[in-house]
């Protein structure tokens, strides 16, 4: 694939992203009923002239303070000016006062705080220093200063309001741009000889547009507000019809003639509103969201005629299984739609046995897991004809009481141990709060029970591990922590997850034997993940393989090993490559070989 080729594929799904934000937008109550109501107002702005009655400065001495009728539909102001024709001009004044201030702030704003974050150094400081200098400033008196200055002038009023919301644009573009500086595909596209500019408009905007947006609508709201405040106080040109200068007048008149107060007030509320809640609507979409799947009601049983076969098989009754699935199948949404990644497995996993799920990255091994523990990611929905933990059907169980096996009937080991403790607390509190919590215990007897199960996973000094932060301790001594924290609760299955593929041999080869001496003390059930058949061979009484969401084949450890009836099961076979000469064997045969 040629450099042209990446870029089209990438422009195409970034085109794709924004276009599906844009479509869930629009289906968001919070999107399309506030952006109808948006561009109806900009419509009345912009139509103005053909949409008012008559001239919004023409005089009728007769229709001053005149009631809404006929001939004025909202009446007359106090010098007889019909109220529904500067209503609608004051809209288009309104528009496009806050057309410049977002105008002024996006052009100073997000340059200054891509390049202060992109580049940094001097740059930065100095653009950071002025940043907090101008929100230091009391705008209000500025703003007077320049109205005496310029006579009033209305453009260069809101483009000085922009000015000061430049400081909100220059953090937040500042912010994002040295969040993806860092980033690895930056590196990449530097080493690739990209130029700064090309790598900022190509990579750093896709991070910095999104928040932008939100501001935009936030932004519009403020500088609506802003400039009817500043109308209010008399600053602008009387002759130019605006919904402050009109609130002012009717704030004069508001206990004799209160509907002059409220028709602009209320065009001035609803704009602000609509604009906030817009904003606030892509606030919620914007953030790194994934598809939800659908649940519906007929979700548990695919249909027979539009699903593959389901693989695997039961191998102990249900009622005296530890953990039982049959024909379980998950699927994901994405953005072109539902998609399978689990097609119908059935497995199970008896009381006192180590079952061992091997298969390539991807296969669906983890999927599976988790789906039994409930805990797919909000993509995900898992269906399944029937799952039995320690004897009892859960398949209609409520989420409340799946949640409840967790850290009692059913324990979790995690692989990449480090990323799953809080750096927050130490390990002591990390251990102790589950068996307060979810087991009831004093925090006296938490503690004990806390360091015995450090003893037992072989941490000498619990003391000490107990007060530590996960960065103080070592992979293997964070990994020992973690099966510390899953048998702490006594389950009856203890679900493994690739626990050794963070850690180097030997410490793999101690956490593996731990385990098994812990399944064996214990009579717990132990379904462990790994994509090694050392592994399997390790501790392992029974193995089922898994390949592109299928059960490809299943069976005894020794029998699986000694016979493989699958090719897909040598080729794992052969890549734990168990059979590789040492290095002992190496340096004894390149010494037997005369040089």
């Amino acid at each position: 694939m040629t450099t042209t080729d990446i870029r089209v594929a990438f422009d195409r799904a970034a085109q794709k992203r924004r276009s599906s934000l844009f479509r869930r937008f629009l289906r968001h109550p919070g999107g399309y009923l506030p952006l109808a109501i948006f561009l109806l107002i900009v419509l009345v702005g912009v139509f103005a002239p053909l949409l008012a009655p008559m001239d919004p400065n023409l005089v009728d001495l007769a229709a001053a303070k005149a009631p809404p009728s006929p001939e004025h539909l909202l009446g007359g102001d106090s010098t007889g000016r019909d109220i529904l024709s500067r209503l609608i001009y004051g809209t288009r004044t309104t528009l496009w006062g806050a057309l410049i201030t977002i105008v002024t702030a996006l052009v100073i704003g997000v340059p200054t705080g891509v390049a202060a974050g992109y580049f940094g150094g001097v740059f930065d400081r100095v653009a950071t220093w002025i940043s907090d200098a101008l929100q230091s400033i009391p705008g209000m008196i500025i703003l007077l200063v320049v109205a005496a200055g310029s006579r009033n002038n209305f453009e260069l009023l809101m483009a000085t309001v922009g000015v000061f919301m430049v400081p909100g644009y220059f953090r937040i573009a500042r912010s994002q741009t040295l969040a993806v500086r860092g980033e690895p595909y930056i590196d990449a596209a530097r080493v690739s000889g990209l130029s700064d500019g090309r790598i900022i408009f190509r990579h750093v905007i896709t991070a910095v547009y999104p928040p932008v947006i939100i501001q935009t609508a936030l932004t519009a709201g403020i500088a609506t507000g802003m400039q009817a405040g500043l109308q209010f106080l008399g600053i602008g040109d009387s002759n130019v019809p605006s919904w402050g200068a009109m609130m002012l007048e009717g704030f004069r008149l508001m206990l004799t003639y209160p509907l002059m107060l409220l028709w602009p007030s209320a065009a001035l509320g609803l704009t602000i509103a609509v604009l906030a809640i817009m904003g606030s609507t892509l606030a919620e979409l914007v953030q790194v969201r994934t598809p939800r799947a659908r649940r519906r009601k007929d979700a548990a049983v695919v249909a027979a005629a539009d699903a593959p076969a389901p693989t695997g098989a039961a191998q102990h009754e249900a009622a005296s299984s530890a953990l039982r699935v049959e024909n379980l199948r998950v699927v994901h949404a994405t953005p072109n739609g539902e998609t399978e990644v689990v097609h119908g497995v059935t497995l199970d996993v008896a009381p006192g046995e180590v079952v061992g799920i091997v298969g390539e990255s991807g296969s669906g091994k983890s999927q599976t897991v988790f789906s039994v523990l409930d805990l797919l990611p909000s993509t995900g929905r898992a269906t399944a004809d029937a799952i039995w933990v320690g004897g009892t059907d859960v398949t209609a169980a409520t989420p409340a009481q799946r949640h409840a096996l967790l850290g009692r009937t059913i324990g979790y080991v995690p692989q990449e141990p480090m990323s799953n403790l809080d750096p927050s607390y130490t390990i002591g509190h990390q251990l102790v709060e589950p068996l307060r919590r979810v087991h009831g215990l004093s925090r006296a007897a938490a503690t004990e029970r806390a360091r015995a199960v450090l003893v037992r996973v072989g941490l000498t000094d619990p003391d000490r591990v107990m007060r530590s932060y996960p960065h103080q301790v070592s992979g293997g001594m964070a990994q020992r922590v973690l099966i510390a924290g899953a048998i702490a609760g006594r389950p009856s299955l203890l679900v493994a997850d690739e626990p050794t593929t963070a850690l180097d041999v030997t410490v793999q080869a101690e956490v593996l034997e731990l385990l098994r001496e812990l399944q064996a003390e214990y009579g717990m059930a132990l379904l462990i993940v790994t994509h090694n058949f050392g592994v399997v061979a390790d501790i392992c009484d029974r193995v089922i393989v898994m390949r592109g969401g299928d059960i490809v084949e299943s069976g005894p450890v020794d029998d699986l090993f000694a016979a493989p009836a699958e090719p897909y099961t040598r080729e794992l076979i052969a890549a734990s490559l168990d059979d590789a000469a040492g290095r002992a064997e190496l340096d004894r045969h390149r010494t037997e070989v005369p040089a």
